[in-house]
């Protein structure tokens, strides 16, 4: 009788501790509780910092084409993407639906993500008011991040100024023929950094390019200015492109529309053939390159 009354109690205690040993079994020694804190970490961010564009197929194009290269180029860092104009933040919200963050909305996700390590890279021409924004907005948030670096723009040192010449002289070799003027057209702004043109201008033209001109929508040089330029140097024929990163609206309107005022059609009123070429500086695979070198340049700092 006691035999039987103690053969329930024993295997009822054998099945607890199968139990038991079973739940052990399944804790993974490898992620005991509390957990791996550097497993949890989020990756360090690279924030790419734009003025943007309301045109889907140049954003992505140019924007989207420079953020590729730099997510490729550096792994290990989560690309994410901000844009400084609100105009255009809000456009694509309503129109399509787009939600891209500001400045300040990025900086404040990147603390609520629990991210301890940025970079954050514009991708500004140069460091006009855009770019100070810019620096204004993210360096109060510097003291939040374990790491915080910011880079610079396209255009800054000689070198960058040699590159870009490069580049744009190398990517519209097939237009650059006798008779021919390759003019670029700029933003252009009341910022000091609008002697960045003229700069630019004195650098093609001290690499022998006497055929290419650089204009701007907003500033100096203005449109007037490159017309009398172009006709001293005795061309007949213009191209058209924006010395822009993306290809919007400026380059769309200003540049190449056919409504009075456009760059193209004055000059064709002032006698030139003209064709336009709607492409942004982002598109080319060698200022993708520059700006992939910027940004290895800043995290090395």
């Amino acid at each position: 009788m006691q035999y039987h009354a103690r053969k329930p109690l024993t295997l009822l205690l054998t099945l607890l501790l199968c139990l038991l040993l079973l739940t052990g079994c399944s804790t993974n020694p490898s992620n005991p509780p509390g957990g791996n804190p550097a497993a949890n970490t989020p990756k360090p961010v690279l924030l790419v910092v734009s003025f943007g564009t309301s045109y889907n197929d140049n954003r992505e194009l140019s924007i989207g084409a420079i953020e590729k290269a730099l997510q490729t180029a550096y792994p290990d860092y989560e690309v994410r993407r901000a844009f400084t104009s609100q105009i255009i933040i809000d456009k694509l919200r309503e129109r399509d639906k787009i939600e891209i963050d500001n400045v300040k909305q990025a900086m404040d996700r990147l603390l609520a993500d629990g991210v301890k390590e940025v970079v954050i890279q514009p991708t500004h021409v140069m460091n006009g008011f855009e770019y100070d924004d810019v620096v204004a907005e993210a360096n109060t948030y510097k003291d939040k991040f374990d790491s915080f670096k910011l880079g610079k723009s396209l255009l800054i040192t000689d070198d960058d100024y040699k590159e870009v010449v490069s580049v744009i002289t190398t990517e519209t070799k097939a237009y650059d023929a006798d008779g021919t003027a390759i003019v670029f057209m700029g933003h252009g702004t009341e910022h000091a950094a609008n002697a960045t043109y003229t700069k630019f201008q004195k650098f093609l033209t001290d690499g022998g390019y006497d055929n290419y001109f650089v204009g701007t929508v907003e500033a100096e040089p203005a449109l007037e200015e490159v017309i009398s330029l172009v006709k001293a140097s005795g061309a007949k024929k213009v191209v058209l492109e924006p010395l822009m990163i993306v290809a919007g609206d400026h380059a769309n309107n200003d540049m190449a529309g056919d409504e009075e005022g456009s760059w193209k059609t004055e000059f064709e009123k002032a006698g030139f053939d003209v064709e336009v070429v709607i492409k942004g500086l982002g598109q080319f695979t060698g200022i993708q390159n520059l700006i992939v070198k910027h940004v290895g340049e800043t995290i090395g700092e």
